[in-house]
């Protein structure tokens, strides 16, 4: 029995026909079995109209690529436009495509009557836990123990430094000249300076080394918000990133006054940790691309970056209510 084999119009029909029904309706579908959202993820027009574009540039290749397949894909044509397949259905035909053509048209070009634009839920707070009210960055104020401890690692010059950042310190060490005599000159900030003197004369304060600390985590906060948060939210902190223009809606810029300035830090925090996951339902349209940064970052890893958002911002975080 001979296989059943479509003329190639009909394949190029069929095939559009799929391709547009896959990315209208079959992307939405898939989106939302995924992503487990309540709602589906819609394909933007213009991503429609590219992979419309292409399918039609691909089918034409198709169809072009010999005299055969150009002469089989138009007979189907001609046969109708001659009437082969009956003077009804093509007088319907000829009618009906110029009518569906110009209403596309008119459809696109009539000025339409729409509802405002809904706001933007900037900080949608439904399922904050209440926890996290009150929650403040420890790295801010440390306890004395973490203060001596870091003391004690600087006399040894062993001081701990997250993973991330710890092969640049040692190739900077191995290659500077002359070599340093401390790994913490790599910050080579005031506060550091300061604490370094006081450790090279074994006469270390509290508060100086206190605020030796405070470099140290803000090194790293900016280390771990350069490698993760960077590409989206940009060197200034200002929603700028290289990657910014990508998204539906750009990312938060961080030094304006209507951002991170007007939430407590707990709030902060718990955005860093859940992502755009963890947001709730009135979040949408406007999705948040951002991961669920406590599968890849340690709960002390995303403290310091929040501490080094508020720093590169030059930004406090909103004080309790019950404060």
């Amino acid at each position: 029995m001979a296989a059943l084999r479509i003329n190639r119009f009909w394949s190029v029909v069929a095939t559009l026909l799929i391709v547009y029904a896959f990315v209208k309706w079959g992307i939405p579908a898939a989106s939302r079995e995924i992503t487990t959202l309540p709602f589906p993820l819609p394909v933007p027009g213009t991503l429609v109209f590219i992979y419309m574009t292409l399918t039609v540039v691909a089918l034409f290749i198709f169809v072009t690529f010999s005299d055969t397949y150009l002469e089989e894909f138009l007979r189907p044509i001609r046969k109708f436009l001659i009437g082969g397949y009956g003077k009804i259905p093509r007088t319907i035909g000829l009618v009906v495509i110029p009518l569906l053509v110009g209403w596309q048209v008119y459809a696109i070009t009539v000025p339409k009557v729409e509802l405002p634009v809904s706001l933007r839920i900037q900080h949608p707070s439904s399922n904050f836990p209440k926890s996290f009210e009150d929650a403040k960055n420890p790295l801010e104020n440390p306890s004395d123990a973490d203060i001596e401890a870091f003391i004690d690692q600087a006399k040894a010059n062993e001081v701990v430094l997250i993973p991330q950042v710890m092969p640049d310190v040692e190739a900077w060490m191995d290659e500077a000249d002359p070599e340093p005599e401390h790994m913490l000159a790599f910050i080579p900030t005031e506060p550091m300076s300061k604490f370094l003197a006081e450790v090279a004369a074994d006469n270390i304060s509290m508060e100086t080394a206190r605020a030796a600390l405070r470099e140290k985590n803000l090194f790293e906060g900016r280390a771990l918000y350069s490698m993760n948060c960077r590409a989206c939210h940009g060197d200034s902190v200002s929603g700028d990133g290289p990657m910014a223009d990508g998204f539906k809606l750009r990312p938060i810029n961080f030094t304006d006054n209507g951002t991170i300035e007007t939430i407590v830090e707990g709030y902060t925090f718990w955005r860093v940790t859940n992502g755009g996951p963890g947001l709730p339902t009135e979040a949408t349209p406007w999705d948040s691309a951002m991961p669920e940064w406590k599968l890849s970052l340690t709960e002390e890893q995303r403290w310091k970056i929040i501490m080094a958002e508020y720093d590169l911002a030059e930004k406090t975080p909103r004080i309790p209510e019950a404060h």
